[in-house]
């Protein structure tokens, strides 16, 4: 598999918002994207040929968060959420982070699946946090040491 990690520019967007409309059914918006971008935060793309996926991430006080990460359904089984996930971590031990958390929809297996193998655990649950077709969904809390 050949593929490109580069960070994000506001040119992106159009690819990143279709990966995102595709990818999910509460997609985020242009404007937390440019956000994102203007306010300095960790965004990143990883493409084969196109954009493939996509991860945000946000570090202050010897901690990160992982914000987003995407690959566009296509991409999906082929590699690509481990490879920008692995990336952005090195990006945080870069920054200082020694520490790392991201919230994941209890529903979204496959994803959890990936941050298990990736060395995250489960260290809490934030009640009715994300937007569901009928009410709300849990998320649940990881976290992953990175020193």
């Amino acid at each position: 598999m050949t593929f490109i990690l580069r960070k994000m520019v506001m040119e992106d967007l159009p690819s990143v918002l279709k990966n995102e409309r595709e990818a999910y059914k509460f997609p985020w918006s242009e404007g937390i994207f440019k956000g994102c971008l203007c306010k300095g935060d960790e965004c990143w793309v990883i493409s084969e040929k196109k954009i493939a996926g996509h991860a945000i991430l946000s570090c202050a006080a010897k901690e990160s968060h992982v914000l987003n990460l995407c690959v566009h359904p296509d991409f999906q089984g082929r590699g690509f959420g481990r490879k920008i996930l692995d990336h952005i971590l090195s990006v945080a031990l870069t920054k200082g982070a020694e520490s790392t958390f991201l919230e994941v929809r209890a529903s979204n297996s496959i994803a959890v699946k990936l941050y298990e193998a990736m060395g995250f655990n489960e260290i809490g649950r934030r009640e009715n946090y994300y937007p569901a077709s009928i009410n709300r969904e849990d998320a649940l809390v990881f976290g992953k040491e990175l020193l």
